[in-house]
């Protein structure tokens, strides 16, 4: 026979009270989903970021030469009545910052970035080196 204990339903309650409140509600801390796939003729970095428009985003090249990709969205759901009183007002806000290293491959002078179905691509191409070919006629002496 296996002992059985009774549990206080009170104890999360108390917890849920304390933790999710308007004094201190739940962070949400989720990074967006980024691929990065390669090409012979380029990189391509895909980030996920439905519901943003272009306006909400920062890419550039820092000054050592790194991709830094800002992305902010601050939005207020905000119903003006004055004969009404909140009992619960969102907000949604984003901010999600990466930095990215490139590969010294990389033309940095013709990178490109747009925004489309919900998701962030920017095209990476490489420097295409050109094969010198050697071909000559040798004299012979």
């Amino acid at each position: 026979m296996y002992p059985t204990f009774a549990r206080n339903s009170w104890l999360p309650t108390v917890f849920n009270d304390l933790f999710d409140s308007d004094y201190l509600p739940k962070a949400n801390c989720t990074a967006p989903a980024i691929n990065v796939k390669e090409s012979d003729k380029e990189y391509t970095v895909e980030l996920a970021a439905p519901g943003m428009k272009k306006e909400d985003f920062d890419v550039n090249i820092n000054h050592e030469g790194n991709l830094v990709i800002k992305m902010e969205n601050k939005h207020e759901s905000n119903e003006e009545d004055r004969k009404t009183r909140y009992l619960r007002r969102e907000f949604s806000y984003t901010k999600y910052e990466q930095t990215l290293i490139l590969p010294e491959d990389v033309n940095k002078e013709k990178i490109g970035a747009k925004v489309s179905d919900g998701v962030l691509t920017i095209q990476l191409p490489k420097i295409q080196k050109e094969e010198v070919k050697v071909a000559r006629q040798i004299s012979v002496d």
